[in-house]
């Protein structure tokens, strides 16, 4: 028996403002039948004007506080935010994040992993979990991707949505019903150019001169993404049940990042799994990228899909390219995902 960390609460929150397939196709050359066969995706939320993705943030926050029964005198020693899509680039959006929730004197960072974000921010949480540094943490995943997507572009537009879920851990046992056991990561800096925003940071600005339209939004490989993605979330997956001492046989659901319901099905396939144990919400969401994890287990949570004991493979794929799993044993708990909003400080 070993110090983990334990997941003891779970929220989420979609911005209110439903854009649907049929939606896009009145001023794109798409359909609804063309964005469903090719992606799985029915609808996703995105964000109104004004509505930031620390917005998003706090609120999914707030209410993984909720769930695990902690009020506004909640002690939480470190906040993690897993977003591609900060409120500013300096400073990180994090310790404003907290401030708002009213989580004071607790350390608080940004994460960039873009679609690995949240299980990277997760083992992030852990490691200082087990270190002893801290005995509760705050971890969100959180995105409006909405702000950065050329909206002319079908081949991007209609993938991304927005919204924020969050996950708050204690320290505990690595046998009991919530721990995290095991964990994966890597990454290839050699096929950066895949999934990419090529304006805006330091290596455009110090070339000089405004950089082309284009270049300032989103732009996706989506071939060459879809193999490498199938290839590293089920590669990984296996290495964290290996790690965690899991047969594959033995696991009950597999979340992963919520990209494309073929790539969801591919790796269910390649770990040799019952596609019932594949979990997706991307129907209802599209990718929300650093979000998707925990909005995918928050949506299964809320719907029952999930009982105590049950073990749970966590895996995902994103630009840089990165990649992560985790191994969680299930929990007894119940997400926040009502649309009620909570003071928003």
């Amino acid at each position: 028996m070993g110090t983990a960390a334990v997941l003891t609460g779970l929220g989420a929150h979609l911005p209110p403002r439903r854009v649907t397939n049929a939606d896009l196709a009145e001023r794109l050359d798409t359909s609804d039948e063309w964005i469903a066969s090719r992606t799985g995706i029915r609808e996703r939320r995105w964000a109104d004007p004004g509505v930031s993705t620390g917005d998003l943030a706090t609120e999914a926050g707030l209410r993984a506080l909720k769930s695990a029964g902690l009020g506004d005198d909640a002690r939480i020693d470190l906040v993690v935010l897993a977003t591609t899509t900060p409120d500013h680039p300096c400073p990180a959006t994090a310790p404003e994040v907290a401030s708002r929730i009213g989580l004071v004197d607790a350390a608080a960072y940004d994460l960039a992993a873009v679609c690995s974000g949240f299980v990277y921010a997760l083992e992030a949480a852990s490691n200082a979990i087990r270190a002893g540094r801290a005995a509760n943490a705050l971890v969100i995943g959180a995105e409006t991707y909405s702000t950065i997507l050329d909206h002319t572009d079908r081949t991007t537009a209609v993938i991304f949505g927005d919204g924020a879920g969050a996950a708050v851990l204690r320290a505990g046992d690595d046998t009991e019903p919530g721990a995290l056991t095991g964990f994966d990561l890597g990454s290839d800096g050699t096929r950066r150019d895949c999934i990419t925003v090529p304006a805006g940071g330091s290596r455009q600005r110090a070339a000089g001169g405004e950089p082309a339209e284009a270049d300032r939004y989103f732009q996706m490989r989506g071939k060459e993404v879809f193999t490498a993605a199938v290839a590293h979330m089920t590669a990984s997956a296996r290495a964290a049940a290996a790690r965690a001492g899991w047969p594959l046989g033995t696991v009950a659901h597999v979340v992963g990042h919520q990209a494309n319901l073929r790539i969801l099905r591919a790796v269910g396939e390649q770990l040799g799994l019952d596609p019932g144990t594949v979990v997706s919400n991307l129907d209802r969401v599209g990718n929300t990228s650093a979000a998707s994890i925990p909005l995918a287990l928050a949506d299964a949570a809320a719907a029952g899909r999930f009982a105590a004991g049950d073990r749970v493979l966590l895996t995902a794929f994103g630009g840089g390219f990165t990649w992560g799993a985790a191994a969680l044993t299930w929990p007894d708990l119940a997400a926040v995902t009502t649309d009620e909003r909570s003071p928003i400080r």
